[in-house]
Protein backbone atom coordinates (compact mmCIF):
# COMPACT_ATOMS: atom_id res chain seq x y z
CA UNK A 1 0.00 0.00 0.00
CA UNK A 2 1.30 3.73 -0.81
CA UNK A 3 0.77 6.39 1.99
CA UNK A 4 2.04 9.87 1.69
CA UNK A 5 3.22 12.17 4.35
CA UNK A 6 1.67 15.72 4.28
CA UNK A 7 3.98 18.27 4.84
CA UNK A 8 2.50 20.23 7.92
CA UNK A 9 2.14 18.34 11.18
CA UNK A 10 -1.02 18.46 12.79
CA UNK A 11 -2.67 18.25 16.34
CA UNK A 12 -5.60 16.81 17.53
CA UNK A 13 -7.82 18.94 20.03
CA UNK A 14 -10.76 18.75 22.27
CA UNK A 15 -12.96 20.82 23.44
CA UNK A 16 -16.99 21.39 25.00
CA UNK A 17 -18.07 23.47 21.90
CA UNK A 18 -18.14 23.51 18.10
CA UNK A 19 -14.54 24.36 16.11
CA UNK A 20 -14.47 24.80 12.73
CA UNK A 21 -12.58 22.87 10.93
CA UNK A 22 -9.17 24.26 9.35
CA UNK A 23 -7.81 24.63 6.09
CA UNK A 24 -5.17 22.16 4.76
CA UNK A 25 -4.96 18.59 3.27
CA UNK A 26 -7.06 17.48 5.65
CA UNK A 27 -9.41 18.99 8.73
CA UNK A 28 -11.84 17.52 11.07
CA UNK A 29 -14.54 17.89 13.22
CA UNK A 30 -16.00 15.22 15.37
CA UNK A 31 -18.51 14.66 18.08
CA UNK A 32 -19.44 12.52 20.53
CA UNK A 33 -20.97 12.13 24.23
CA UNK A 34 -17.54 13.75 25.55
CA UNK A 35 -17.52 16.74 23.27
CA UNK A 36 -16.19 17.41 20.43
CA UNK A 37 -12.55 16.54 18.65
CA UNK A 38 -10.69 18.85 15.98
CA UNK A 39 -8.54 17.54 13.55
CA UNK A 40 -5.78 20.16 11.39
CA UNK A 41 -2.97 21.33 10.58
CA UNK A 42 -1.35 22.61 13.80
CA UNK A 43 -0.83 26.13 12.93
CA UNK A 44 -4.89 26.47 13.09
CA UNK A 45 -5.61 24.94 16.46
CA UNK A 46 -7.90 26.93 18.46
CA UNK A 47 -7.41 28.85 21.15
CA UNK A 48 -9.17 27.82 24.12
CA UNK A 49 -9.40 24.31 23.08
CA UNK A 50 -6.84 20.87 24.76
CA UNK A 51 -4.66 20.03 21.89
CA UNK A 52 -1.80 17.53 21.43
CA UNK A 53 0.11 18.90 18.25
CA UNK A 54 3.06 17.17 16.86
CA UNK A 55 1.35 14.23 14.66
CA UNK A 56 2.39 13.62 11.30
CA UNK A 57 -0.07 12.18 9.04
CA UNK A 58 -0.20 9.68 6.41
CA UNK A 59 -2.63 9.61 3.46
CA UNK A 60 -3.31 6.22 2.34
CA UNK A 61 -3.39 6.54 -1.69
CA UNK A 62 -6.93 5.97 -2.84
CA UNK A 63 -9.62 5.66 -3.24
CA UNK A 64 -10.03 2.82 -1.41
CA UNK A 65 -13.17 0.68 -2.67
CA UNK A 66 -15.36 0.37 0.35
CA UNK A 67 -15.86 -3.46 0.12
CA UNK A 68 -11.99 -3.83 0.93
CA UNK A 69 -11.27 -5.55 4.13
CA UNK A 70 -7.96 -5.39 6.11
CA UNK A 71 -6.45 -2.30 5.16
CA UNK A 72 -6.39 -0.73 8.41
CA UNK A 73 -5.16 -3.92 10.32
CA UNK A 74 -2.58 -3.88 7.77
CA UNK A 75 -1.04 -0.62 8.73
CA UNK A 76 -1.79 -0.37 11.98
CA UNK A 77 -0.05 -3.80 13.13
CA UNK A 78 3.27 -2.98 11.94
CA UNK A 79 2.75 -0.14 13.92
CA UNK A 80 1.85 -1.78 17.15
CA UNK A 81 4.25 -3.97 17.11
CA UNK A 82 7.01 -0.99 16.64
CA UNK A 83 5.55 0.84 19.46
CA UNK A 84 4.23 3.59 17.73
CA UNK A 85 0.58 5.05 18.77
CA UNK A 86 -1.83 5.77 15.95
CA UNK A 87 -5.14 8.04 15.76
CA UNK A 88 -7.07 7.35 12.53
CA UNK A 89 -9.24 9.18 10.08
CA UNK A 90 -11.44 7.47 7.48
CA UNK A 91 -12.98 9.81 4.75
CA UNK A 92 -14.91 8.80 1.81
CA UNK A 93 -12.04 7.93 -0.11
CA UNK A 94 -9.17 6.87 2.27
CA UNK A 95 -8.03 6.58 5.06
CA UNK A 96 -5.47 8.67 7.06
CA UNK A 97 -3.08 8.30 9.58
CA UNK A 98 -2.09 10.39 12.16
CA UNK A 99 2.11 9.21 14.05
CA UNK A 100 3.59 11.36 16.45
CA UNK A 101 6.47 13.28 14.80
CA UNK A 102 8.90 12.05 17.06
CA UNK A 103 8.34 8.62 15.68
CA UNK A 104 8.21 9.10 12.09
CA UNK A 105 10.98 7.22 11.32
CA UNK A 106 10.37 4.62 13.04
CA UNK A 107 6.59 4.50 11.74
CA UNK A 108 8.39 4.91 8.21
CA UNK A 109 10.42 1.63 9.02
CA UNK A 110 7.61 -0.54 10.09
CA UNK A 111 5.71 0.43 7.21
CA UNK A 112 8.47 -0.36 5.07
CA UNK A 113 9.20 -3.86 6.21
CA UNK A 114 5.39 -4.89 5.96
CA UNK A 115 5.70 -4.10 2.64
CA UNK A 116 3.91 -0.35 2.25
CA UNK A 117 5.75 2.26 0.49
CA UNK A 118 6.15 5.97 2.20
CA UNK A 119 6.33 9.00 -0.29
CA UNK A 120 7.17 12.62 0.58
CA UNK A 121 4.74 15.24 0.58
CA UNK A 122 4.34 17.27 -3.20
Amino acid sequence: MRLELLAEPYAVCTAPFALAPGPGALAAVLRDTDGYTWVGPEAEAPQGATCRGGWRALAVEGPLDFGLTGVLASLTAPLAEAGVPVFVLSTWSTDFLLVPGVQLEAARVSLTAAGHELTRPR
